[in-house]
């Protein structure tokens, strides 16, 4: 059994890891560590909540998916000693829309209220997504107070994280979804420069790729796993 730790996305419940988690199979226990969500914390705060949640006593991989991306590309900086390798879905080291960092001072207020999720889903989800994802999605962002989405959406317009990704020394599979509306593939490409041995999988799908594609994607992460298990 290998431990995998996953950071959620925006919402930062882990509720959506459900069907990626069933995808795993038996040889992969997943660990998901959700943010508080009362808590307005920047990347540094979530970087120092979820520092002190990792494993202490097995190897673990580490996957932080979309806005988790530089949190998890923070930990593996650090490099920690029992992180095997790092697994980046759809995210970023840096702003992956630069020129809305201009429009930062006025995420502060943004009117994140339900009707959010409809206007963001065919973004995050695809045009043809199932109901229940979209409702699981409405839900989640629900559950999340909208002071805590201005501050993380004001952090993604804010970050760069290059050189710490440059410090990472454990093998790296990137995750592109080839209909990301969200973070394109400039992310992946940035990210692939600074780590020239980085995998990058290109997996048909939108940017919510472990909910929508989480077979294929599990399919992945899967290989890549047992790869650096072997390598071990």
């Amino acid at each position: 059994m290998t431990a995998l730790v996953l950071l959620p996305g925006m919402d930062g419940s882990g509720h959506f890891f459900r069907d990626f988690c069933h995808h795993l199979g038996p040889e992969i226990t997943p660990l998901v560590i959700a943010y508080p969500p009362d808590q307005a914390l920047d990347y540094q705060g979530l970087t120092d909540f979820v520092r002190v949640r990792l494993p202490t006593d097995q190897p673990y991989f580490l996957l932080g998916e979309s806005f988790s991306g530089p949190v998890a590309i923070a930990l593996a900086a650090e490099r920690p000693p029992l992180l095997a390798g790092l697994i980046l879905s759809c995210t970023f080291a840096r702003n992956p829309v630069p020129p809305l960092q201009v429009l930062r001072p006025l995420v502060r207020f943004a009117p994140l209220s339900s009707r959010w999720s409809a206007l963001a889903a065919p973004f995050l989800l695809g045009w043809n997504a199932p109901l229940g994802l979209r409702q699981t999605l409405r839900s989640v962002l629900a559950t999340t107070p909208a002071s805590v989405l201005r501050l993380r959406l004001r952090e993604v317009l804010a970050v760069d994280y290059s050189q710490r990704a440059a410090a990472i020394a454990v093998p790296v599979l990137y995750l592109q979804a080839t209909r990301d509306r969200v973070v394109f593939a400039a992310s992946g490409r940035h990210l692939a420069a600074l780590l020239p041995s980085l995998l990058l999988a290109r997996v048909s799908g939108p940017h919510l790729l472990l909910q929508v594609a989480p077979a294929r994607a599990a399919e992945h992460v899967r290989a890549f796993m047992a790869a650096g298990r072997t390598a071990e």
